[in-house]
């Protein structure tokens, strides 16, 4: 039913700062800018998921709840999108599965010269999403652009994965496995790291699941941890970024044995990210 990630949504303060530094990480350009009332964004398509960057503008209302959730809980991700080609069946499968969902509607956006894109869109009630927002978008064709790579090795890819922090792996296997049936494909705990960590796969992409082993007191909402993406040169795109001026570490040896990595320090919009090669 779910067909992969279609976006990941990142709200941030200050929308051209950030695009800018986006751009410098990633090697490529937005390839789309626009908004509506109450909020401007810019898109950034990649063969397997985008990222969509929000920031409100003006003083409406819906400006101000933007406003004061990044007041609370500061910028970084706010929701993570799951692409289905008919939203209709979808809702009705995930409803029967026990999930509840908001009334789908439609997000259109414009660009400064007039042009407009939207897609269908629901959002999961948040205590059936176990406390992040998660929402179903109706993959429409054509599909959007992918944005244009400016490097041949030293770009970023494909989103490798997106990581959930969760205190109930159990409850997470529930949601992620056996109500919207993503594909788990391991299911691992390393004392050394203190985590026990679920690998659902789907589109090309994961959605890892991060759980500590020490018992949690009580069991909290879960929480968006950060973004990884591919790359296939790391040392290339880590010499690239940091001749851009981005705080970046040295490459060192992946977790995954016969990877490559690097931390992307600033610049992300409050996303913890991670850049890897190698071992795919």
């Amino acid at each position: 039913m779910i067909l992969g990630i279609d976006h990941i949504g990142v709200q941030v303060r200050d929308l051209a700062r950030t695009v800018a530094a986006y751009e410098a990480i990633f090697g490529r350009s937005a390839n789309w800018r626009g908004g509506a009332a109450g909020w401007r964004h810019a898109w950034f398509q990649f063969d397997n998921a985008a990222l969509d960057i929000v920031a409100p503008e003006g003083d409406s209302e819906g400006a101000n709840a933007i406003r004061a959730d990044i007041e609370k809980h500061g910028e970084g991700i706010w929701g993570l999108g799951f692409a289905v080609a008919d939203m209709a069946a979808a809702v009705a499968l995930f409803g029967r599965r026990g999930l509840d969902f908001l009334p789908a509607h439609t997000t259109m956006t414009e660009d400064g010269a007039g042009h407009e894109r939207r897609w269908n869109i629901t959002m999961m009630k948040r205590a059936s999403g176990n406390g992040v927002a998660l929402f179903l978008v109706e993959r429409q064709a054509p599909r959007w652009p992918v944005s244009e790579a400016q490097f041949d090795v030293a770009s970023i890819g494909n989103l490798d994965h997106v990581v959930v922090q969760t205190t109930d792996a159990e409850r997470a296997v529930a949601l992620y496995g056996g109500r919207l049936g993503l594909d788990l494909r391991l299911d691992r705990s390393n004392a050394q790291w203190g985590v026990r960590q679920l690998f659902f796969r789907t589109g090309g992409a994961v959605v890892e699941i991060g759980a500590s082993l020490k018992p949690a007191a009580e069991p909290k909402k879960d929480r968006f941890g950060g973004l990884a993406w591919r790359v296939k040169d790391v040392a290339a795109a880590q010499a690239r970024i940091a001749a851009a001026g981005i705080d970046v570490s040295e490459v060192r040896k992946g977790r995954k044995p016969g990877t490559a990595v690097c931390t992307v320090r600033a610049g992300t919009g409050g996303v913890p990210t991670l850049l890897l090669s190698g071992n795919e």
